[in-house]
């Protein structure tokens, strides 16, 4: 795999939703997603200005102290702060070199999802210290949201399925969103990584970078490739649950982020998911067998959160300073 063969789709058509012209990004998305597992996308319809000011609100929220940060750190539901060494990737011997701030769809506390419990909704945590940051991050969401299910139309277009196929549960979607921090490091070591070598677990991840970059991908002969950062673009990737769903049809490929610089990098990130309790059974043609048993959304995902955050997982917190 050379650089290049990382398309750059320009998804632009997506937004009229028919024609000539939606078949072939379809068509380049499924290409995509079956021999890479991974793209940018361009022309993408989240607002540019709205991303620099979601970047902005990052700076802001990492460089506060740590008393600060504390005030939200991450609930039991998996909301808010996560400090340096709560995320490990499954198989990796250290903590991921980063800091997260994660929040989802902003739910109340008497939301009757919330309050059933393990189910993947729950409320923000949102730090006083940072006026407009609830707003800007709820309209990010929302916007992210409807390219991620853009995308997953599309998807369903190329496959020659109903177009729906893929959005028949996604009217309050367990989609989460991350601002990443990576510090600096002025002499790393070889085996420290800002995120170690993992695949996501969802079903899309939309990944806007900063200049700064470190995204690899594994290609299939093991050698690492850059995902360089292309202003103005998403970085997407297939997650284990849609090729899950496409039994596996979609490749989900390992990636990693290697923290080799004196420059913090910032970067956001934003899970696609359909609701809590959607069906993933994998779509079957006619004399093929599915290679996956269904399984319902939150109870795939939080078996994967169990593994890799330091709160759910004593083994993690045990490697945690």
């Amino acid at each position: 795999m050379k650089p290049e063969e990382i398309p750059i789709i320009d998804v632009s058509a997506l937004e009229s939703g028919d024609g000539a012209d939606l078949q072939r990004v379809a068509d380049e998305l499924c290409s995509a997603a079956q021999t890479v597992g991974f793209f940018y996308i361009e022309n993408h319809g989240v607002s540019q200005l709205l991303i620099e000011e979601v970047l902005v609100l990052a700076r802001q929220f990492f460089n506060a102290t740590e008393e600060e940060k504390r005030a939200v750190a991450i609930s039991p539901f998996h909301r808010g702060w996560l400090r340096l060494g709560e995320a490990q990737m499954y198989g990796n011997p250290e903590p991921d070199f980063k800091e997260s701030f994660v929040w989802g769809l902003d739910i109340k506390e008497d939301d009757s999802d919330f309050q059933a419990g393990d189910r993947l909704l729950a409320p923000n945590r949102w730090p006083g210290f940072i006026p407009g940051m609830r707003e800007k991050l709820v309209t990010y969401f929302q916007e992210a949201q409807i390219c991620g299910q853009r995308l997953l139309k599309a998807f369903a277009t190329g496959l020659d399925i109903d177009p729906e196929f893929f959005l028949k549960d996604f009217n309050k979607p367990v989609s989460r969103g991350s601002l990443i921090y990576y510090p600096p490091q002025e002499s790393p070591p070889v085996e420290h990584f800002g995120a170690g070598a993992h695949t996501d677990y969802g079903t899309l991840t939309l990944l806007y970078q900063d200049e700064v970059g470190g995204l690899e991908i594994k290609e299939k002969s093991g050698a690492w490739l850059s995902a360089t950062p292309i202003k103005g673009t998403y970085v997407v990737n297939v997650g284990d649950l849609l090729a899950r769903w496409s039994n596996d049809r979609f490749e989900s490929t390992s990636h990693r982020v290697v923290s080799s610089t004196n420059r913090a990098r910032y970067s956001l990130g934003m899970f696609v998911d359909p609701n809590w309790d959607a069906i993933v059974e994998p779509i079957t043609i006619a004399g093929e067998a599915s290679k996956y048993e269904p399984v319902r959304c939150a109870d795939y995902i939080n078996e994967r959160y169990n593994e890799a955050f330091a709160y759910r997982n004593t083994k993690v917190s045990s490697n945690v300073n």
